[in-house]
């Protein structure tokens, strides 16, 4: 869930970035936030950018853990204990998207075609566990970019997780109420109107939000978390986007993300509205630190891996 305006981080630049490519494909990610600042196919825009050099405007490609999403109050329970983080989201009262999309991730390994990023997340009052972070992205002539987030409990005790990327996509020059859109999933969660906080789980059957069958966005305002995702015979799924003129664009993942947030950037004038479709394959729900549906355990020493792609098509 966004509806975020403004930047990542608080008037931060982002800094050093580093470019890769593959056949058609070319990518940008930056230091901070181990961000996909730009993604290309023969020179078409996959992904909306952000300028180099610029603070992030509204998430854009970062990496967010170790919750995805939002914490309401900023405040959760775990092993009996309670922790209050900082709420970054005042308007809405919750801790939004974790706690490394404003750090600087450490350059591992730079090669033509890949880059693998580091973050050492250390204790703090709101989060007293440490975890270290590693982003890598790929890319190749076939598949796109390929990315892969492991988290490894580095600390004494277990620690909650969940991970999620930031991408919006893009498909071409059309508007986005043009754009064709398959989202293969059976269930949306509801939300507050106010805070956008999980309430139910709803069947898309017979809702707006039902996509299974390709079809155009049109004025559909989307900023929810779908799940009961149809995987195929090899447990992956992809959303696809198409516009009119024949461009496309789409993201797969498997099943270590059973939930899919899904927003339309939607925006108040006079801000850029509607610009790409953030898609963000999520490893557990929003506030899971909350209710715990689908919230990682990462005992120590242990580690977990997410992966998710995005490609032309």
């Amino acid at each position: 869930m966004n509806g975020n305006a403004g930047s990542t981080k608080r008037g931060q630049l982002t800094g050093t970035e580093y470019a890769i490519s593959a056949g058609d494909y070319d990518a940008v990610i930056v230091a901070q936030g181990a961000a996909l600042r730009q993604l290309q196919h023969r020179g078409r825009d996959l992904v909306i950018s952000f300028d180099a050099g610029a603070p992030i405007p509204d998430y854009r490609g970062v990496i967010a853990a170790p919750w995805p999403n939002r914490i309401a109050d900023g405040t959760y329970t775990f092993d009996g204990t309670q922790y209050q983080a900082e709420m970054n989201e005042p308007e809405r009262n919750t801790a939004l998207h974790g706690l490394v999309f404003d750090r600087e991730w450490q350059l591992q390994d730079h090669r033509d075609s890949s880059v693998t990023l580091t973050c050492e997340l250390e204790p703090t009052a709101g989060y007293p566990f440490r975890l270290r972070l590693e982003v890598q992205y790929g890319l190749d002539d076939d598949g796109g970019l390929h990315t892969t987030v492991t988290a490894t409990n580095t600390g004494d005790r277990p620690a909650p997780y969940g991970v999620c990327p930031h991408p919006y996509l893009v498909v071409g020059t059309s508007p986005l109420e043009e754009w064709v859109l398959e989202l293969p999933a059976d269930t949306f969660l509801e939300v507050t109107e106010d805070r956008l906080l999980p309430l139910e789980t709803a069947m898309v059957q017979g809702h707006e939000f039902d996509f299974r069958t390709p079809r155009t966005i049109g004025s559909v305002e989307i900023d929810h978390a779908f799940t009961d995702i149809n995987w195929d015979a090899e447990g992956r799924a992809a959303l696809l986007l198409r516009d009119p003129a024949g461009t496309g664009v789409g993201m797969s993942w498997d099943r270590t993300c059973p939930w899919l947030q899904v927003h339309t950037a939607d925006k108040p004038e006079p801000l850029p509205n509607r610009l790409g479709l953030a898609v963000e394959p999520m490893t557990c729900p929003p506030d899971a630190f909350n209710s715990g549906t689908d919230l990682i355990r990462l005992e120590p020493g242990a580690a977990h891996t997410a992966g998710w792609s995005i490609f032309a098509s």
